[in-house]
Formats: C-alpha cells, sequence, structure tokens
C-alpha cells in the first residue's frame, strides 16, 4: 500500500524541479526578448506575448524530461515498484496528472497560434499614427483573427466526427454507418479533436524544423567556430572611415569659400557626408563603450571555448544525423506498423543514442541532464536559426532579427515558429531514442521456469530483472504520456487518412 508521505515526497521532488525550471525559463524568455526588441517600436501588448509564447514553447518543451523522471523514478533499479507506488490507483494517478499537463499545454499552444498571436499582430498593424481610436483598431484586429479562429473550429469539428476506430462490418448500410458515427459521438472525443488540431499543427511544425532547426543546427557552430570581428579593429576601420568622410567634407566645403554657391549635386552629396559623418561619430562612441565593456573581455578570452563548443555541435549534429537515419530504418524494417505508431519490439539495430542513455541510467541523474539537453538543443537551435535567417515566406524576406531593432510583428512571427516547432521536436526526440523515451530507464522483473536436475522435484522459478521495451508484460511497466507515446496522433492520422468515413 502506498504511503501518502512517499507519495507527497516523490511528486513534490519532480514537481519542484519542474517549477526551478519554469522560474529559468521565465527569467530567460524576458532576457532574450528585451535583447532584440526594438526600443522605438515596443509595444507593452506585443511584449507580454512574446514572453509568454516563447515560455509556453520552452516549457513545454521541458515537460518531457519531468515526464520521464517522474515515471522512472516509480520503479527500484531491480525493476519492483516502489512503495508509495505500488498501487495501480496511485501510478493511474500520476500518469494521468501529467497526460493533464500536456494537454493543457497544447490547448494553451492552439490558443497562442489560432487566437492570441494573430489578434496582437493585426492589433499591432492597424495601429495609426495618432492612436486616437483604439475600438476600431480591436475591432479590425478582431475582424483579421477570425479566419485563424474558423480554421481552428474546422480542425477540431474534424477531429470530433472523424471515428479513431473504423465501423466492424466494412459491408454495413450507410445508416448503419451513420449510426455507428452517433454512437462514437457519444463518447468522449474531446481529446481526440485537440489531438487532431496538435497533430495537424506538428505536420506544419515539420516544415519549421526543416526550414529552421535544420539551419540553426549548421549555423550555431559555424558561427562559433568563425566568431566576430574584434572591437579593435572595429574602431581602426571606423577611424579610417571618418577621417575620410571628413576630408571629403572638408573638400566640398573649400568649393564655397569665397562665396561661391554650391551646385544642387554638391550639396545633397554634402548633406549625403554630413549625415554619413554623424553615423559614423555614433558608431565611434558605441564601440568606445563596447571596448571598455567586461562582457568584450571575457568573450575574448573565452575565444578557445567557443571554438571547441562549436566543433562539438558539429559533431553533435552529426551523431543526430546518424540517429535518426538508424531509428527510421528501424522502423521501416522492423515496426508493427502506421496503426501502433511505428512501434518496435525489441532491438534490432543499435542505435548510438539511445543506448548512451541506456548506459547512463546507474549514474543518477545524468540520463535526465543529457535527455533535456537534448530537447533544449533544438529549441536553441531553432532559434538561432530563426535569428540568422530571419522570417521568410517562400522566397521574400518579411523580417529581420536583430538585437535591439526587431519590430513587435517579426518577435510574434518567431515565437508562433517556435510553438510549432516545439510540438515536432517532441516526436523528433522520440525518434532519436524511442525505447528510452518510451519507457525512461524503467526495468521489470522476468519470471522464468527452470527445470530440475531431479525430475522427482517441481520445476523452480528465477526472477530477471529486465529492461523495459515493448515485449514487457502488461501491468509490468509504465508507458510515458507524451503524445507520442499513447500515438494517438499517429492512430488519429492514420484512421483520417486510411479508413475515412
Amino acid at each position: 500500500m502506498a504511503t501518502p508521505v512517499a507519495l507527497l515526497s516523490e511528486s513534490v521532488l519532480g514537481w519542484s524541479i519542474f517549477t526551478i525550471v519554469l522560474l529559468v525559463i521565465l527569467a530567460f524568455c524576458w532576457v532574450y526578448i528585451r535583447k532584440y526588441q526594438s526600443r522605438q517600436e515596443s509595444e507593452v501588448i506585443s511584449t507580454i506575448t512574446a514572453i509568454c509564447a516563447l515560455a509556453i514553447a520552452l516549457i513545454t518543451s521541458a515537460l518531457l524530461p519531468v515526464d520521464i523522471f517522474l515515471v522512472s523514478f516509480m520503479k527500484y533499479p531491480n525493476g519492483t515498484y516502489k512503495e508509495w507506488a505500488a498501487s495501480n490507483e496511485t501510478r493511474q494517478q500520476i500518469e494521468n496528472t501529467v497526460l493533464y499537463g500536456y494537454y493543457t499545454l497544447y490547448s494553451i499552444i492552439l490558443f497562442c497560434v489560432f487566437l492570441w498571436i494573430p489578434f496582437v499582430y493585426f492589433y499591432y498593424e492597424e495601429k495609426d499614427e495618432d492612436n486616437s481610436n483604439k475600438c476600431l483598431q480591436v475591432k479590425n484586429a478582431l475582424k483579421y483573427t477570425i479566419g485563424f479562429v474558423i480554421v481552428c473550429s474546422a480542425l477540431l469539428l474534424i477531429g470530433t466526427f472523424v471515428p479513431l476506430e473504423s465501423p466492424p462490418n466494412r459491408n454495413s448500410t450507410q445508416w448503419e454507418k451513420v449510426q455507428y458515427l452517433f454512437e462514437e459521438l457519444g463518447s468522449s472525443h474531446g481529446l481526440a479533436a485537440l489531438s487532431f488540431s496538435i497533430s495537424s499543427l506538428t505536420l506544419i511544425g515539420m516544415l519549421a524544423v526543416i526550414t529552421y532547426t535544420a539551419y540553426g543546427m549548421s549555423v550555431l557552430p559555424l558561427n562559433l567556430i568563425k566568431g566576430t570581428r574584434s572591437i579593435l579593429y572595429e574602431r581602426l576601420e571606423n577611424t579610417e572611415d571618418t577621417e575620410e568622410v571628413e576630408h571629403q567634407i572638408d573638400k566640398l566645403k573649400v568649393k564655397c569659400a569665397d562665396g561661391r554657391p554650391l551646385s544642387m549635386r554638391d550639396r545633397r552629396n554634402l548633406q549625403d557626408l554630413e549625415d554619413k559623418f554623424q553615423v559614423l561619430r555614433r558608431q565611434g562612441r558605441h564601440l568606445e563603450i563596447a571596448e571598455r565593456n567586461c562582457c568584450n573581455k571575457v568573450g575574448s578570452a573565452l575565444r578557445p571555448m567557443k571554438i571547441l563548443l562549436g566543433v562539438f555541435f558539429i559533431l553533435v549534429a552529426l551523431l543526430f544525423f546518424v540517429t535518426l537515419f538508424i531509428s527510421n530504418l528501424d522502423k521501416a524494417l522492423h515496426s508493427a506498423g502506421i496503426s501502433t505508431g511505428f512501434i518496435i519490439f525489441g532491438t534490432n539495430l543499435t542505435n548510438p543514442l539511445n543506448e548512451l542513455l541506456l548506459a547512463l541510467q546507474p549514474v543518477f541523474p545524468l540520463d535526465y541532464v543529457l535527455i533535456t539537453i537534448i530537447t533544449m538543443y533544438f529549441v536553441f537551435t531553432s532559434m538561432a536559426g530563426i535569428r540568422n535567417m530571419g522570417i521568410w515566406f517562400f522566397w521574400i524576406r518579411l523580417y529581420k532579427i536583430r538585437p535591439q531593432r526587431t519590430r513587435p510583428q517579426a518577435l510574434l512571427f518567431l515565437c508562433m515558429i517556435l510553438l510549432l516547432i516545439v510540438l515536432h521536436t517532441s516526436y523528433m526526440i522520440y525518434s532519436l531514442a524511442p525505447q528510452y523515451v518510451m519507457y525512461g530507464s524503467q526495468k521489470y522483473l522476468l519470471q522464468t521456469t527452470l527445470p530440475t536436475a531431479d525430475p522427482s522435484q517441481d520445476n523452480h522459478t528465477s526472477a530477471i530483472t529486465k529492461i523495459c521495451d515493448a515485449d514487457a508484460p502488461e501491468g509490468k511497466t509504465v508507458i510515458l504520456y507524451h503524445p507520442q507515446s499513447d500515438r494517438l496522433q499517429w492512430r488519429m492520422l492514420h484512421h483520417t487518412i486510411g479508413n475515412g468515413w
């Protein structure tokens, strides 16, 4: 029987870690958005929206390691359940808590993608110079946001009406099919509707991962290796440019020294040179401040570390490429098909990352630290890709992401793209290490019957500790409740496309 004190202590430990991570995420989001937003065009509502949306993206990605930790912590290393988790009711309660956490965050993502972010974006777009008519501004923003709401409603309705299972008899009449449909609607399909909507956004997130995350995995290590230009060199270049522009200004002023007026062309050139001179002087002051900044000196001292980190990130990207190739090849050759979410029974092809996570299990908490680093790696490489590429619509660049000069619309786009990327990242991590992400570090006891040397005696049983996988008997293991583990998205997609109505 589970003791309430033990159950409370284990739950508090898992959720305390998540709370600490939550506070760190909020602080990071505030610093990140404030670093890139334009001081001239900043708006309170757009800033708060960007910070909250970015925080939701990071919190959703941080929930997976907590899920793995809670599920794995239910068992001892020998495969038996801990006292507080011995009750099936207690385990189900913890699983439901995590499941509700996932669906709550995914519901918030739907709200952000289809309502909150579009409304704030159009609200800022409708802002006029005098900013006099707020009601008209809100009205126009709501008018454009309705289109996103209609798309979300259509996805939810499709997820509600399309049955998860095909009718038992394919030769049934149309009336029987309609009757079966209403029987299906009588069951709770709210989660199915949400899952279908999330699946649709995950497909869009896949395109964002291909575009931005892949680029970020390349450009982040290359930027670390290449580094930035020396402040001293930039100051020297700025001084030379300033002297050259000043010399050109003096040459033009000499022409009118005797009182003769300058031509229209010379006056225009003089105005351009004076503007350029002011810009160069302002840049010189900024470079002088940056040269005295201690952060710049620390960055120069850490230059060798940045090069090593860049080389390490290149090796990590190659490891992920090899791991994804092996994992997908294993699914194509040995999985149970799309109806099960391409679940793999046993280990057929050696997955290096999966083996590394399993090897780190005995040394607590290295495996949890590694899975957290992997999750954050995909998020931050995506942010690096968006920052370097900017926001594009096909071949047209819409916005640039630059420190202190990023428009509010660009920050909102950045956060929306990150929300879509996070949805697909959870499935991508499942593809990287399917066994570990599905079952964590759980083990189970397998009872085997061994014959005795004396035929007159009964056979004796022996318990063998094994790592949990798809072959584990029912009730011996707990499956994680992230969307890829219960395979609801894949089943929903399969039945929508394959079985139809």
